[in-house]
């Protein structure tokens, strides 16, 4: 790439920078002078912007090669004084005049994201071996705090130097939005954010992806993609009617009024399913904050109710630890049984069927109201109303040949199927007689479940009801 010069103060940031001990203290929103990094330079660099949580590329492995997406729940740092934090899914950062925050003013999709303030910074202690394709970033403003910038910045040499990597980023929203760099990097790097204005108005930056596309797959080689590639559909935070949990396998809006997800979407390919069998190992969710409802197995005991899954374990059963997945009580949800054996089995089914033929699909799946019919007769809920039984269960399906860039390879063509099933017994076990359009589910739930997809494409997908035929 062509470096540009610019006139920027800076002092040298040598490997000393590194040495700085981890000072950990109660959170403090006190200015701490900030070390300047030594910016050389400017790096031509694309930019797409998403006023959501934006587009997941794959599920990554061996991270300094294919990847990582990193969260930052795994960390702990509660100074703004400079300093180094390790970190479970990508490696050790050094954070300066920025700290890992978990207060109800942070803006984050879990428990926690780094807040930055000043001229601060956090930057990657560590190579991508292979270059980077992609590097994507979740912002927002702290609190009530104003109008900050920053840039994406990047080293060659292990961090001695930095490169302003594409356009100063405005963050101006107290709802965290995605900028995706494409950086199309092929040497040795490492990425940081850099906070270039604002003085002390603080930002929050969480879900830092790198991709290298080394995992995309592509030549119709089945992958296992990102679980959240088309949006958050209620854009699910911390709210506990509408809590975001991001597991390997599935990602889900939980809602504790209610004991039950909003809605789970994963992506289906045969990357993902094998010869595992079914664990039947239902377990209570402990990632739900500790004042949550946790639904056991025993709550739905002589229910009438099956315990029905919503990501379905036979879409993860390559693995041992996949298929346990499928089994926490938050994929759960009270299911009529002839719905949940006949017509919702059956569609599952299906789907599974189109991955052998060389697809792969991305699915969004949830329930709807209140009431519906077991083998024990009608009810509201269960387990003494801690749990809701949904009126009807809803799928939607979007099918695409095996290959990479996927939103960007949706078309008008494309194949969405939506269902909505009731959720009572003696009904119909031929899921088509339940399809729907993705715009009769969206009115009813309230949802935006493809929004990454360009709204003139969007537009008319959504308001088809899919008649292909099903076998």
């Amino acid at each position: 790439m062509k470096l540009f010069k610019i006139s920027v103060p800076a002092l040298t940031f040598a490997s000393m920078l590194f040495s700085c001990s981890i000072q950990e203290q109660p959170i403090q929103d006190t200015t701490l002078e900030s070390i300047p990094l030594k910016i050389n330079g400017e790096l031509k660099t694309a930019i797409h912007y998403y006023d959501n949580q934006g587009p997941h590329e794959h599920q990554h492995s061996e991270k300094r090669v294919v990847g990582f997406t990193e969260t930052f729940e795994s960390g702990t740092k509660f100074s703004y004084a400079g300093g180094s934090v390790t970190l479970t899914a990508s490696g050790n950062w050094y954070l300066s005049d920025a700290l890992i925050g978990t207060s109800a003013s942070d803006q984050k999709f879990g428990s926690k994201s780094i807040r930055i303030q000043n001229t601060g910074y956090a930057i990657m202690s560590f190579d991508m071996d292979n270059g980077a394709q992609t590097v994507t970033i979740r912002h927002a403003k702290y609190g009530s705090d104003d109008t900050s910038t920053w840039r994406l910045i990047a080293s060659y040499d292990s961090g001695a130097s930095w490169f302003y990597a594409g356009d100063t980023i405005t963050t101006s929203s107290t709802s965290l939005n995605t900028v995706s760099f494409t950086v199309n990097e092929s040497r040795g790097v490492r990425y940081g954010v850099y906070k270039t204005s604002g003085g002390s108005n603080r930002i929050n930056i969480d879900n830092i992806e790198i991709s290298t596309g080394t995992n995309s797959g592509g030549g119709g080689t089945a992958s296992q993609d990102s679980n959240l590639t088309f949006g958050n559909p209620s854009d699910a935070g911390t709210s506990a009617t509408n809590y975001f949990l991001s597991k390997p396998d599935y990602t889900l809006s939980y809602n504790n009024d209610k004991g039950t997800a909003n809605w789970v979407s994963w992506h289906l390919s045969t990357a993902w399913t094998g010869d595992e069998p079914r664990c039947n190992c239902f377990k209570s969710d402990t990632s739900l904050p500790s004042g949550f409802f946790r639904a056991t197995t025993d709550d739905y005991t002589n229910s009438g109710f099956d315990r029905g899954h919503l990501c379905a374990s036979a879409d993860r059963d390559a693995t041992e630890d996949s298929n346990e997945s499928t089994y926490y009580m938050t994929n759960i949800a009270p299911q009529a049984p002839d719905n949940n054996q006949r017509s919702w089995a059956n569609f599952e089914n299906y789907l599974r069927d189109l991955t052998l033929e060389g697809n792969e699909i991305h699915i969004v799946a949830g329930v709807i109201g209140s009431g519906g019919t077991g083998s024990n007769g009608f009810a509201n809920t269960i387990d003494g109303g801690n749990i809701t039984v949904p009126d009807s269960f809803w799928k939607v399906a979007l099918v695409l040949p095996n290959g990479t860039d996927d939103i960007n390879r949706v078309t008008t063509s494309t194949r969405i199927i939506a269902i909505n099933v009731p959720n009572d017994q003696d009904i119909s076990s031929d899921w088509t007689q339940f399809r729907t359009s993705v715009n009769s589910i969206e009115s009813l739930t309230g949802y935006d479940l493809f929004e990454n997809i360009t709204n003139s494409v969007e537009s008319v997908l959504e308001s088809r009801v899919d008649n292909e035929p099903s076998n």
